[in-house]
């Protein structure tokens, strides 16, 4: 017997047991339009922190209803940002290919994360990378070698909700 479906429009979303203690640093990208994608997965997965570092422009067009629910906070460079989160307790996670990356399949993320986006040319700089506690990369099996920054983005964002579906 085959199930029937009826189309949801704009279901509306789940509520949190309590705020995810997850904020996302990005380095300075070059696209308004992954940042604006980062920014709208972030609120779509109940994040409510993003920091974005150099001259940062969201597309609302793209960012939709995000812009209304995640505080985007701008700041010059990264590394200041990190050593910051790492004071407040935050656990510093590097979305990059490192030589000792973990796979995103199983990094079990500290509930106190700040997920750290590089830049889409440049990935985390070396300098960054100082500032990272655990990197964490997305296994690839094909060309080219490394997923876009907004994709790759919402893959670990996905993943740590996964792991915290409650908040």
């Amino acid at each position: 017997m085959r199930a029937e479906y009826e189309q949801l429009r704009h279901k509306t979303p789940d509520t949190l047991a309590q705020p995810r203690e997850l904020v996302v640093a990005c380095a300075p990208l070059k696209s308004r339009v992954n940042l604006s994608t980062i920014l709208r997965t972030a609120g779509c997965c109940g994040v409510s922190r993003v920091i974005a570092c150099g001259n940062a422009k969201v597309d609302p067009t793209v960012a939709r209803d995000s812009v209304e629910q995640v505080t985007i906070e701008s700041r010059r460079t990264l590394p200041p940002v990190l050593k910051s989160l790492r004071q407040d307790g935050y656990r510093i996670v590097g979305l990059e290919q490192t030589t000792n990356s973990s796979s995103l399949h199983g990094y079990a993320f500290p509930r106190r994360t700040a997920l750290v986006i590089g830049n889409e040319r440049l990935g985390i700089t070396e300098e960054e990378l100082r500032y990272v506690d655990d990197c964490v990369e997305i296994p690839v099996w094909g060309a080219p070698h490394s997923y876009n920054v907004a994709t790759a983005t919402a893959m670990a964002l996905y993943e740590y909700c996964k792991q915290y579906p409650e908040g």
